[in-house]
């Protein structure tokens, strides 16, 4: 387990690569975090309801939806404003992913190191912005 992170945290993935949500998914469990995922945006207000997610990771480019307006709905809804995200991106650069005042907690350009990624939400989840 990631060395000052409590264990059970939840994560959602929002990915439609089945490959790359996979090995996320394999990678936070085997730190002891809770983890569930989605390959598209339609129900991810449904499993943010039961899930209760501490950190969302999220995929700007999915099939049905820019992750650059699922972050502006998710700052907008009292409900879920305080969740942190990490927004990832294989096309996408740090300064493409501010959408007016709504910025995520930290990004990501895929393909990402293991470490890295490990680093960053651990850093997300103890309150830094990336």
């Amino acid at each position: 387990m990631a060395k000052g992170t409590p264990a059970y945290k939840n994560i959602l993935v929002i990915e439609d690569n089945h490959a790359i949500l996979d090995v996320i998914t394999l990678i936070l469990q085997s730190e002891a975090y809770k983890v569930t995922g989605l390959n598209k945006s339609a129900d991810m207000m449904v499993h943010i309801d039961s899930f209760h997610p501490d950190l969302i990771i999220l995929d700007i480019m999915l099939p049905d939806a820019d992750g650059r307006d699922l972050l502006k709905q998710l700052r907008s809804n009292p409900k879920t404003e305080e969740i942190p995200v990490l927004m990832i991106s294989a096309r996408y650069t740090a300064q493409n992913v501010e959408h007016g005042e709504f910025k995520p907690n930290g990004f990501l350009a895929k393909p990402f190191d293991i470490d890295e990624l490990l680093d960053r939400i651990e850093g997300i989840l103890a309150g830094k912005t990336f």
